[in-house]
């Protein structure tokens, strides 16, 4: 039985090995590399992805990555390819092609179809000269030295390299097409990294209450607008403008401090210049404020005018953080 030092060894080898590897790959990067996508930028049609076996799971995840970055990608297993879904392949389309070998035996009924149909193909393999390879336009060489597993058989070093490879791909067609944050937001509208994209401050304090007091309310009304709006805060405004904020905390330090409390109101309670962000910030921006000062909630403007509040359990509720 193995000791919890030699598996921690054996992840240790298994990640260097790995990550030589992909080391190298960048030294396998050529002209056909920059071709291949040069080739799918000035296409009309889509990316289609095949591959077999464990290739195949590495190519829907390409087909993935090229979605959501701006490049329409269609996923074909080879087995079921030469079973009736060739026709997913149009015109001009362009073939992506994923093979360690290259030899496979569904390759090599299925690249001859794809050729005769004059679609491009460009190959991914660990075989240049492999049959794949010798039919490929172009080749993106996913070569590795051996793989991970110590009987050196299964896919584990090489269907890494061919996942670089995809993302290399894909990095560099989104900075073609000069792929924002914006653009990748329109692909990402759910879920917590499509919220850090595109929600904004206004989004979140507009549908909060909008506790609010003036310089001389008495200590009485400040502690039932605080209660009331359930937000732990209240801003001190005056003619609208912020100038100060009252926390449950500054509560609790003030009723530690003074005996006789009747007679306090705002002014005497607040913090003066207080945190505050505009409407139309993004919502991970207020959460960076939050973090940094280490304060639970912070005040919105809209224009220098009092809008709102922003608190952390929002941000938290909301997949922010």
């Amino acid at each position: 039985m193995k000791t919890k030092a030699s598996i921690i060894e054996s992840a240790k080898e298994t990640i260097k090995l790995e990550g030589q590897s992909i080391l190298n790959l960048s030294n396998l990067v050529d002209n056909d590399f920059a071709e291949a996508v040069q080739l799918i930028y000035n296409s009309k049609g889509r990316v289609i992805i095949t591959g077999i076996g464990k290739s195949a799971i590495i190519a829907t995840k390409i087909v993935a990555t090229l979605n959501s970055t701006g490049t329409p990608a269609v996923f074909m297993h080879a087995a079921d390819a030469i079973h009736g879904d060739l026709g997913l392949i149009l015109e001009d389309d362009v073939v992506i092609c994923i093979s360690k070998s290259g030899n496979t035996p569904e390759i090599k009924v299925l690249v001859p179809l794809i050729k005769n149909a004059k679609n491009k193909m460009i190959a991914i393999t660990g075989n240049k000269e492999s049959f794949l390879g010798q039919q490929a336009d172009y080749i993106l060489n996913a070569f590795v030295q051996k793989e991970a597993c110590p009987n050196n058989l299964a896919p584990t070093t090489s269907t890494t390299a061919q996942l670089v490879l995809g993302d290399a791909l894909a990095v560099s067609l989104l900075e073609l097409r000069g792929f924002s944050s914006k653009d990748f937001a329109k692909y990402h509208p759910g879920g917590a990294l499509g919220k850090k994209l595109y929600l904004r401050v206004h989004d979140i304090a507009s549908v909060n209450q909008k506790p609010e007091v003036t310089l001389d309310t008495n200590i009485k009304e400040i502690i039932i607008e605080i209660s009331e709006k359930m937000l732990g805060v209240t801003a001190v405004t005056e003619n609208n403008k912020i100038v100060g904020i009252i926390t449950d905390g500054d509560l609790r330090r003030m009723l530690s401090k003074v005996d006789n409390f009747n007679n306090l109101t705002a002014k005497d309670i607040m913090s003066a210049n207080p945190k505050r962000i505009e409407e139309d910030a993004m919502a991970i921006d207020a959460m960076e404020l939050l973090e940094t000062y280490g304060i639970s909630q912070i005040l919105v403007e809209n224009n220098g005018k009092y809008a709102g509040v922003v608190h952390i359990h929002d941000l938290i509720r909301e997949g922010i953080l």
